[in-house]
């Protein structure tokens, strides 16, 4: 999903290039899952993309100014925040690889998202909020179909 305006919708498959520079945010992985993760885009063919690794500290920083940081910052530092990614840069086809080859892999579930013009400007702590209210929000959609 995608924020335009405010609101969430739907990725195409596209090779249409999305907002922003080609780079993730990664939030809430473990040390030894920081490691890894830069290893796991380059087995899958997505490209090497930037990865910046958020921390608690940077929870009031908006998306824009973390993707200023180099790569691999904040690696080997705790974040104890919410599991997510925030993908740049990718394009829609590259963004449905790398969610598919994710949950191949069985790796924990976690919050996607995509930078926007609207997000960008957000901090990466209520983007995380935001994210985690529509997880909510799908499951009990998803429930009341079952």
């Amino acid at each position: 999903m995608t924020m335009e305006q405010g609101e969430f919708r739907k990725v195409e498959k596209s090779q249409e290039r999305m907002y922003g520079p080609f780079k993730l945010l990664v939030c809430g992985y473990a040390r030894e899952e920081q490691k890894a993760f830069p290893a796991f885009l380059e087995a899958i063919g997505v490209g090497a993309p930037t990865a910046i690794f958020v921390t608690d500290a940077d929870t009031q920083l908006t998306l824009g100014e973390l993707l200023d940081r180099e790569d691999k910052t904040g690696m080997g530092e705790p974040s104890p925040m919410k599991r997510a990614v925030i993908l740049s840069g990718f394009t829609q086809a590259g963004l449905h690889q790398l969610i598919s080859a994710y949950k191949q892999a069985g790796f924990p579930a976690q919050l996607w998202a995509t930078l926007t013009p609207v997000s960008e400007k957000w901090t990466v702590g209520h983007l995380l909020k935001e994210l985690g209210k529509e997880a909510e929000a799908m499951k009990r959609l998803q429930k009341d179909r079952g």
